[in-house]
């Protein structure tokens, strides 16, 4: 039992029809395949974004604190009003 002429040409139809196919599937396969990619690398943008955005919210509150501990130390290193008052008190002494 040999393959006719018209038998090897449907049988090369069958391959060509069934290779565009497969090509036009695996062609929408990378478009979803490119979609997912770009969709995780929107999200990942916007976590950065919100990251960036917490960090600077930290900066501030470190740098807001560390001011007020600053403001803490000058009115430490400074003489009080009363113990200006009893220097004087005790120098006319």
């Amino acid at each position: 039992m040999s393959l006719d002429q018209k038998d090897l040409e449907f049988i090369e139809r069958v391959i060509y029809k069934n290779g565009d196919d497969i090509a036009v599937s695996i062609a929408r396969s990378f478009e979803r395949i490119e979609e997912r990619i770009d969709a995780a690398e929107s999200r990942l943008y916007g976590r950065i974004s919100e990251l960036e955005d917490k960090i600077e919210a930290s900066r501030q509150d470190i740098s807001d604190e560390l001011g007020g501990i600053k403001e803490g130390v000058h009115e430490l290193s400074r003489p009080s009003k009363k113990a200006e008052r009893e220097d004087e008190s005790s120098s006319e002494d």
